[in-house]
């Protein structure tokens, strides 16, 4: 079984940039990079999308909001056993 391949934020946003600044096609990108068009697409969403930094985070790193309810959570769970 194939492992998933991972990119880097780096590589997403300059894939992006191929197509938003440099006037590629998405077809012609993502043929270039050899991925898939639309993941590219998808990145391109996900990127017009985000309005606070915080598209393409990576594995494991939180926003602010869900890093506070996990915090909560686990500080819930730890007055539970006190009690």
């Amino acid at each position: 079984m194939e492992t998933r391949k991972q990119y880097t934020k780096e590589f997403k946003l300059d894939a992006i940039s191929l197509v938003l600044d440099q006037g590629f096609t998405i077809a012609e990108a993502a043929r270039s990079l050899e991925i898939r068009a639309n993941m590219l697409g998808r990145w391109i969403k996900e990127n017009e999308a985000d309005n606070n930094g915080q598209a393409f985070r990576g594995n494991g790193k939180l926003t602010p909001d869900q890093e506070e309810i996990r915090r909560l959570k686990i500080e819930n769970k730890q007055l539970k056993l006190e009690r």
